[in-house]
């Protein structure tokens, strides 16, 4: 234990905070890792190139090609963040052996044994979203199709996938997390807002009936607000999401790059923490729009770190990483991410809420607003130095010199 940690551990205890039993919580926190940012969403199960509203910028050298490739630079990312993890996948990352195809609407849970070979080998979960795009029948609409051959095939999908959740949460024996969102919706005003959404209701309907294990299943839906060539309409909406969700008894999620640029999800968690008993969350960091850039350690990541600890219920909140970024070293945009998040929620852990929050109620207003301004000085880096040092994980940026040695040792490599 250092000089510099000891020091913060009394001055944080001077505002009743046990740095160790922070340090402790922190390492149990789940977040989930987003596959994706591996390969630019590219995926194993077709050739076809991104759609959907979807779009990666740039071409960094070393992009992970195969099912192999993918996996080590996911080791490599997790290996330098601290804590637990969960793995999120998206149905197109299906490994077929040679040979075999399966369209998505017979994707089958052997499509993701190495998967779960994978993660039962590391003690991780593994969360799951249906590929709504990225696919000759996602040309226009999925699951708001007028087409009802298209729309009866994506809801097929959506069933393959709450029974492949089931079998990663059965396998892996933790709870899968299955996420949908579609990118349906119109470039123009539409003459019909009602029916693209009626279908839209009616397909989840359908894909809920089939008879998943609810307990080892949480079923998310996830709303957007615009996406390219999408800027005029989206069926997904945030109200139509949220009131489905809620309807329905399933999780809300939201992606705070899915709203307009002046909303921000750090307000929205508590409102919907009183109205459903579970929350799902990407987070991601939207610049103007849902650009996905990667995750810092800015104003809005820590004031949605601060409302998931502040509101006492961690616990029912699933924390996800959402973001893609092919202009980067890949590897060190996971890791940016993941230290960032958890950085916040340590920020988090050490802010004195409990106090904070008997001088909003008391009105002594000018005193909170000064102790707030001064938390932010306190030593938060020496006690995250401590946190690395016990997950032994290098500290401050001597990370980056972990990535850049892969990068030269593996990534270089690949043509």
């Amino acid at each position: 234990m250092t000089q510099e940690y000891e020091l913060a551990k009394k001055q944080y205890a001077e505002l009743g905070i046990d740095t160790d039993a922070v340090l402790e919580q922190l390492k149990n926190v789940s977040i989930s890792v987003h596959c994706w940012q591996g390969d630019d969403v590219g995926g194993f199960d077709s050739e076809d190139a991104l759609s959907g509203g979807i779009q990666v910028t740039g071409n960094y050298p070393g992009r992970a090609r195969t099912p192999d490739e993918l996996m080590a630079d996911i080791d490599k990312a997790m290996s330098l963040d601290g804590g637990v993890h969960k793995l999120n996948l998206h149905a197109c990352y299906a490994i077929f052996e040679k040979g075999e195809h399966a369209d998505r609407d017979e994707l089958q849970p052997k499509h993701f044994a190495k998967w779960v070979e994978f993660a039962k080998a590391r003690g991780m979960g593994i969360d799951f979203n249906p590929t709504f795009f990225s696919h000759p029948k996602a040309a226009a609409w999925t699951l708001c199709s007028p087409d009802e051959e298209i729309r009866k095939f994506w809801v097929r999908h959506g069933i393959c996938c709450l029974k492949i959740a089931e079998y990663f949460a059965t396998e892996t024996g933790i709870p899968c997390v299955m996420n949908v969102w579609i990118p349906d919706g119109m470039k123009d005003i539409p003459a019909d807002r009602m029916g693209p959404r009626a279908r839209y209701m009616k397909s989840l309907d359908e894909m809920l009936a089939c008879g998943y294990d609810k307990s080892k299943v949480f079923v998310t839906l996830e709303s957007k607000v615009f996406g390219i060539g999408l800027e005029s309409y989206t069926a997904g909406s945030g109200e139509f999401a949220l009131g489905y969700a809620l309807s329905r008894g399933i999780m809300p999620l939201m992606d705070n790059g899915h709203y307009h640029p002046t909303e921000v999800v750090s307000d929205k968690i508590s409102a919907l923490l009183l109205l459903s008993k579970k929350l799902a969350l990407h987070v991601t960091r939207p610049v103007r729009w849902d650009s996905d850039h990667v995750v810092r350690f800015d104003d809005e990541t820590k004031e949605i770190a601060k409302e998931i600890v502040a509101s006492g219920r961690i616990d029912d909140i699933a924390i996800a990483l959402d973001y893609f970024d092919g202009s980067l070293n890949r590897i060190a945009a996971w890791v940016m991410g993941l230290r960032n998040f958890r950085k916040a929620l340590l920020s988090a852990m050490l802010t004195p809420n409990a106090a904070f929050k008997k001088l909003q109620d008391a009105g002594k207003l000018t005193e909170l607003l000064v102790r707030q301004e001064e938390i932010k000085s306190y030593p938060l880096g020496a006690v995250w130095d401590e946190y690395c040092r016990r997950c032994n994980v290098p500290l401050r940026d001597e990370w980056f010199r972990d990535v850049e040695q892969y990068e030269k040792d593996v990534l270089s490599a690949r043509a």
